[in-house]
């Protein structure tokens, strides 16, 4: 994908609306492969946990999961569509995958001073909400891109979209 933008941008010298098409492709593609490392990491994590005693997350782990594959889902869908209502949404759930991140800080903290024996397992824990924080940042990234391409605005660090 980067191979064949950075030929368009060579050999056509494009404009506008295709100049901004080209640069959120490139960005897009570039946050879709950091995406797949977090996977492989998350992954780690996942079977580092299954191989060892089952440790309760203290936070809802599954459902922070859902909602950054529902952002990523939804980020997709809005580049496909240039549906630049829904990357908006995507962008404001976001606070909520942010949010419980934060919490899980705390959380796992009192685990482990409560269960010291689990710390290796708690620490995987924390780690995969880091991960996963990370990925819905990305699906936010890509949201935003779809509003550059649409729109021509750039809304990065701005308070609302």
């Amino acid at each position: 994908m980067e191979e064949e933008c950075l030929k368009v941008l060579a050999l056509h010298q494009p404009v506008a609306v295709d100049l901004r098409l080209l640069v959120a492709v490139l960005k897009i593609n570039n946050d879709l492969e950091r995406i797949g490392d977090l996977a492989v990491n998350i992954a780690r994590r996942a079977h580092f946990l299954a191989s060892h005693p089952q440790v309760e997350a203290p936070f809802d782990l599954p459902g922070m999961a859902r909602m950054t594959q529902a952002m990523l889902h939804d980020s997709l869908d809005a580049v496909v569509s240039m549906d630049t209502a829904l990357a908006r949404r995507v962008c404001e759930a976001d606070d909520e995958v942010d949010a419980t991140h934060r919490q899980t800080y705390g959380l796992v903290r009192d685990e482990i001073r409560a269960h010291p024996e689990q710390v290796d397992a708690l620490t995987q824990i924390l780690s995969t909400s880091h991960h996963l924080e990370r990925i819905g940042d990305l699906a936010t990234n890509i949201a935003e891109d779809v509003i550059y391409m649409a729109e021509g605005r750039i809304v990065r660090h701005r308070p609302k979209v």
